[in-house]
């Protein structure tokens, strides 16, 4: 978000009318960027094409190597993912878990409007898309406003003055051959995204250190290492894989008011709907006194 008055503008419309002309300059954190140090666009790794998480790893949890029971999906009762929490994240989190047994713990996306947020957005099943240039690769996803910017170009993140928390944080990278490393910081946590559906959370302290690399000629390998001063004991590697789909496939846009089938009721209870748009739920609690009862 740029922030320029009407007054400001014209000042300085007004003096370059006045200053000798010379090539524009980049501001701010990318001020002393050298074109001649970015990698070169041939030497690019061939990343096109629209990708999915890779087959074979059932659940939709965030990390499926510590998800107990082995293969749980992720939102159902009695499944979590043992990862390195704090007691003070342990405790938040059994207490979300107990909220997921009751079917009492919404998905933020669910809202509508809201992204997926980084790093969950690694692990979401939807197309993603790489665009790979030397100053910027940029990570686009099929479900709603979910765009990850990573900075190639030699600038640092933002002066604390400059950056506040977003969904997809402040990330700057570089390539190491043909693996794409960056770190990511500023993210919102707690409160705004979850990692999963289990009722997994970070803090809005974390920073996440990806290595972005291609392990075969249809396959891309994502690790996350996360480190949470306030939620984890110790930094914590998350890998994820993405196969490439048949040549020609096409990512469609959608967003989750479309086809909404999960309204929640008064109670906060999560229903789920049929094609026909009816009520399949066994159990629905009973609407609050003076309260409507579910859609």
């Amino acid at each position: 978000m740029i922030r320029f008055s009407f007054l400001a503008a014209a000042a300085l419309a007004a003096a370059a009318l006045h200053a000798p002309a010379q090539a524009a300059q980049p501001a701010g954190p990318a001020a002393a960027v050298d074109p001649s140090k970015l990698k070169a666009f041939a030497t690019l790794p061939d990343w096109s094409g629209v990708w999915t998480l890779a087959p074979g790893v059932p659940g939709g949890s965030f990390d499926p190597s510590l998800t107990v029971p082995k293969g749980g999906q992720s939102g159902l009762a009695g499944v979590r993912v043992d990862a390195p929490l704090t007691p003070e994240w342990a405790a938040k989190y059994a207490a979300n878990r107990a909220k997921v047994d009751a079917d009492r713990f919404p998905d933020p996306v669910s809202f509508c409007g809201t992204p997926s947020g980084f790093p969950r957005v690694l692990t979401i099943p939807d197309g993603y898309e790489f665009v790979v240039r030397p100053e910027q690769t940029w990570i686009l996803t099929e479900n709603g406003p979910n765009v990850i910017r990573v900075y190639t170009d030699g600038r640092g993140h933002l002066p604390p003055d400059e950056i506040w928390a977003t969904f997809s944080g402040d990330s700057i990278g570089h390539w190491e051959g043909e693996t794409l490393v960056f770190e990511t910081i500023a993210m919102v946590g707690d409160g705004s995204t979850i990692l999963d559906r289990t009722g997994l959370t970070l803090s809005g302290k974390q920073k996440v250190t990806t290595r972005l690399r291609k392990t075969a000629p249809d396959m891309l390998e994502s690790q996350m290492t996360i480190e949470d001063p306030v939620a984890l004991t110790r930094p914590w590697t998350v890998t994820r894989l993405y196969k490439r789909q048949p040549v020609g496939s096409r990512v469609f846009d959608y967003v989750c008011t479309e086809n909404n089938r999960n309204p929640i009721t008064a109670t906060g209870q999560t229903l789920t709907l049929d094609t026909s748009g009816n009520q399949i739920d066994r159990k629905v609690d009973p609407a609050p006194e003076g309260g409507k009862a579910a859609p």
